[in-house]
């Protein structure tokens, strides 16, 4: 299929940054095909918020691909046996990998949408990893990024002719409050994202815990930019 530069696809779990990067690569004038997972993820509501977003954003396309990363385990975002880190401080989240790191998680997502762009012939993938104010993952780095473009254009008939698929990641390098700054200038309706790792307390409309890792990190960046932030939190205090 040719090549369509004006044609992206937009990796979307419902949260801050992805919903940021949608809306970013909406408003250079892409047509966006957004691409989510359900793989067993115990946040369940980040699936509503993927909806939500992609209805919000008037993408082309929503497609949601289905696996069950969960069944070996390895991650306390898939093994409910596993406790969820709370109330760490940036310090103790950047001092080794987590537990809430997915193994190969971005690597199976990047596969998946190197698939879908290849099928209908986009020019871009956009992914909204951030190696700054995160915990450390090391699929959410710039040599992970360089490598898997490598891939990219040895792995596929697109790269192969000359037209590699780009992966784009413009939030790489940017602090959380700066992709707060960011989002509030697309208009990135915050309300309807979801960043919490837990199931949101198993109500609806869910409810974040307030006290894991990514709760932590959006709190203090929405605090220090002294805006509130408008999802339900069971709670708002800030690490010791």
């Amino acid at each position: 299929m040719k090549h369509e530069a004006s044609k992206a696809i937009v990796l979307l779990s419902g949260g801050l940054d992805s919903s940021t990067v949608l809306y970013g690569a909406t408003s250079q004038g892409l047509d966006c095909y957004a691409l989510s997972f359900d793989y067993g993820q115990r946040h369940r509501p980040e699936m509503d918020a993927a909806t939500a977003i992609a209805q919000s954003a008037a993408v082309k396309e929503h497609q949601v691909v289905t696996f069950n990363l969960g069944q070996w385990g390895g991650s306390a975002l898939t093994d409910t046996r596993l406790d969820l880190p709370a109330g760490r401080s940036p310090s103790a989240m950047s001092a080794d990998i987590p537990i809430t790191y997915v193994p190969a998680r971005n690597t199976i997502f990047l596969s998946f949408a190197l698939s879908y762009a290849e099928a209908i012939g986009a020019g871009y993938i956009y992914i909204g990893v951030n190696q700054l104010d995160y915990s450390g993952y090391p699929d959410c780095r710039p040599d992970f990024i360089v490598a898997v473009q490598e891939a990219f254009r040895l792995g596929t008939r697109q790269g192969r002719e000359g037209v590699p698929i780009e992966i784009v990641a413009p939030l790489l390098n940017l602090r959380k409050t700066d992709i707060i700054q960011m989002g509030n200038d697309l208009g990135v309706p915050w309300a309807k994202t979801w960043s919490c790792y837990s199931d949101g307390g198993g109500i609806t409309p869910p409810v974040a815990c307030g006290v894991c890792d990514s709760c932590q990190l959006r709190l203090a960046a929405f605090a220090e930019l002294d805006l509130e932030d408008p999802l339900p939190y069971a709670s708002r205090e800030r690490w010791k």
